[in-house]
C-alpha cells in the first residue's frame, strides 16, 4: 500500500518457502492454493491499482536449490519447462499481471506464452531474466531464503558466463522471438554495459535488477561510515537508467520513491 501512495507502478514477488514444503519435483510450486498465489490475490483484492510481477522458477521450490528439475546431477531443460508453463497460468490465474521467468532454461519462454494464450491470458505480460548471469552478487539473498545452503553444485551450466557480452544478446533475441515483451538484465551496476548494448540494438523495454549484494554493499558501506546510502542509492539508480533501462528492481524502491519526492 505505501508503494502505490509512493506512486510505485508494479512490485515484484519472489518467494521464501518453507523447506518442509521443498522436494526435488518443486511440486509447490504447482499448488494454486499455495503461499504464492493466495499472496497475489490478497494483493490484487487490496490494492488493484499496482501491478504484481512474479518470479516464475523452480529454485523457490526444490530441495535441492536449482531452478530446474534434476536427473543424477543434471538439470533436466525439458522437464522443467512443462513445469514452468503450469506454474505461470496458475500465476496468472491469481491475478499476476506480469510473470518472469528468471530460470535460464531454453525455450521457456515460448512455452509460457503458449500456455498463458491457451488459457485465456493473451495480455498477461513476459518479463524475462533474458541475461542472468552467474554472479557473486547473489550472496545475501541466496542466505535469506534458504537455497545457498542447500544448493548442490552451482548455477553455472544454466546461468551466464560474466565475461561473455555476445552471448547476452543472443539469449535476448530468441526470447523476443519466443515472445517476451520486456526483458531483465541480472545484476545490474556490473552490467552496465550489457544494458546499454540490449536497449540500442533492441530497442525494447530493458529491465535491470539491483541484486541483494550490490544492495547491501551500498547499506555496509553507509553503516561503516564509508558514504551516504541515500546518495548512493539515487546514484546508482541514475546509472541504471543512463544506460537505458526502462525500469529497476530494487530492494530500495520505497526509499528512493521518497527520496525522489523530497
Amino acid at each position: 500500500k505505501e508503494a502505490a501512495t509512493l506512486g510505485i507502478p508494479a512490485i515484484a514477488l519472489i518467494p521464501h518457502i518453507d523447506p518442509a514444503r521443498k522436494d526435488g519435483t518443486a511440486c509447490e510450486a504447482l499448488n494454486a492454493d499455495g503461499f504464492v498465489p493466495a499472496a497475489i490475490r490478497r494483493l490484487k483484492a487490496d490494492v488493484p491499482e499496482i501491478g504484481v510481477i512474479v518470479d516464475v522458477a523452480l529454485d523457490p521450490f526444490t530441495d535441492h536449490g536449482h531452478d530446474g528439475l534434476m536427473v543424477g546431477d543434471r538439470i533436466d531443460n525439458d522437464s522443467t519447462l512443462d513445469m514452468l508453463a503450469q506454474g505461470a497460468v496458475i500465476l496468472a490465474d491469481a491475478g499476476a499481471d506480469v510473470v518472469a521467468p528468471s530460470d535460464m532454461m531454453d525455450g521457456r519462454v515460448g512455452i509460457i506464452r503458449d500456455a498463458l494464450d491457451d488459457a485465456g491470458y493473451p495480455d498477461v505480460m513476459i518479463l524475462s531474466y533474458a541475461a542472468k548471469f552467474a554472479s557473486a552478487f547473489y550472496g545475501p539473498y541466496r542466505d535469506a531464503i534458504g537455497t545457498a545452503s542447500a544448493l548442490r553444485g552451482d548455477k553455472r551450466t544454466y546461468q551466464m558466463d560474466p565475461a561473455n557480452t555476445d552471448e547476452s544478446l543472443h539469449e535476448v533475441a530468441l526470447d523476443l522471438q519466443e515472445g517476451a515483451d520486456m526483458v531483465m538484465v541480472k545484476p545490474g551496476l556490473a552490467y552496465l554495459d550489457i544494458c546499454y548494448r540490449i536497449k540500442t540494438e533492441f530497442g525494447v523495454p530493458t529491465f535491470a535488477f539491483q541484486v541483494s549484494g550490490e544492495y547491501a554493499m551500498i547499506q555496509s558501506a553507509s553503516e561503516n561510515g564509508w558514504g551516504d546510502s541515500d546518495r548512493l542509492l539515487i546514484e546508482t539508480l541514475t546509472a541504471f537508467r543512463r544506460a537505458g533501462c526502462a525500469a529497476i528492481l530494487t530492494y530500495g524502491a520505497i526509499r528512493a520513491a521518497k527520496l525522489l519526492k523530497g
